[in-house]
């Protein structure tokens, strides 16, 4: 399998994506403010930077600012600069974003944050063109496009006064929602054989390792609520963990503990737990297989092949067992029976 250099925002082929990249290449074309709205992980921030490089201003600067990456205090001589001496460390005179993208583009993201005192001051500058610096008179002639993003409801917020209303209706000549992963099914597999590509190159590897079918249909099946930066990392990890030429395992959640005691996995009947009688038989058979299931996984690097040789199973006995303690655990769902206990 060859490399690609193709950035990952422009990787797709889904219906969703297409009719996205689609609004986005036409308004890239028009001189307004575009608000782009997104759950986290879903890529606004190249999404913004394919709407510069569309644009008629690709050749001029384009500038970010991550508005949730900044106290309140220092928005204002973040975003237009500052004199010597205005405030408590200010050494010199600094230029700000908006100077720095002058006929070029300023990115906003998280633009819901920004003090609603400062959300005043980008409104003079978007309807006039001009701004003075923090602690000057001067006035300071600017042409910049503002593309904006959010996670949040703008207008829900414009309703309990976080934001300007005049400032919305400024920045969003045009609002763009990107898709989020589990809308775009028919771009998951392509999207993680780009991330193991890449990480392959990254730890300088002759070859991209396949996934397995059963990875793959867990990659397909999962709602992805980190969208692509959750799909980004679970494949990477799963490239740098495996030697073979095969993807055999996905961790999806790093937080699950292999260390966690019997006790602490809520696991009755453990040597520290007195039993309650009368018992529930079933229940203490099916926790004591998933108890003796994570040790399993534990001894064997959650290696699935190696882990039901140590529990004396089958690979399909293995995979039989765990499907049925995961889908136990999923909310809503009454716990299989142990095949001794159906009558």
């Amino acid at each position: 399998m060859e490399y690609i250099s193709t950035a990952p925002e422009a990787l797709g082929e889904s219906e969703a994506f297409l009719e996205f990249q689609r609004r986005l290449g036409r308004v890239a074309r028009i001189n307004r403010s575009v608000l782009i709205i997104g759950e986290r992980g879903s890529g606004k921030e190249l999404a913004a930077t394919r709407l510069h490089f569309l644009s008629t201003r690709w050749n001029a600067p384009f500038v970010t600012l991550n508005c949730s990456a900044l106290p309140p205090g220092l928005m204002e001589s973040e975003l237009f600069g500052h004199e010597s001496g205005s405030f408590t460390g200010a050494v010199g005179k600094r230029k700000g974003r908006f100077e720095e993208a002058n006929v070029g583009s300023l990115f906003l993201d998280e633009i819901g944050l920004i003090p609603i005192e400062v959300q005043e001051k980008i409104l003079r500058t978007v309807e006039y063109g001009t701004f003075q610096r923090v602690g000057s008179s001067q006035t300071i002639a600017v042409d910049v496009r503002i593309i904006a993003a959010t996670n949040q409801d703008l207008p829900k917020l414009c309703e309990r006064d976080l934001f300007k209303r005049d400032l919305l209706d400024r920045l969003s000549f045009e609002v763009l929602f990107l898709p989020p992963l589990r809308e775009r099914r028919d771009d998951l597999l392509m999207l993680a054989d780009y991330f193991a590509q890449g990480m392959s190159r990254e730890l300088g590897r002759k070859t991209v390792p396949v996934f397995s079918d059963r990875v793959k249909e867990r990659i397909i099946s999962h709602p992805w609520p980190g969208n692509i930066r959750e799909l980004k990392n679970a494949v990477e990890r799963a490239v740098y963990r495996e030697d073979g030429h095969f993807i055999r395992e996905l961790v999806i959640n790093p937080f699950q503990n292999p260390w966690a005691s019997a006790d602490s996995a809520g696991v009755p009947g453990s040597r520290k737990s007195e039993a309650s009688w009368p018992l529930d038989i079933k229940a203490e058979v099916r926790a004591l297989e998933k108890q003796r299931l994570i040790e399993a996984m534990r001894r064997s690097n959650f290696h699935q092949g190696r882990a039901a040789k140590l529990l004396g199973l089958s690979y399909d006995q293995f995979r039989g067992l765990f499907r049925r303690i995961k889908r136990s655990e999923e909310p809503g769902n009454q716990p299989e029976e142990p095949s001794w206990a159906v009558t």
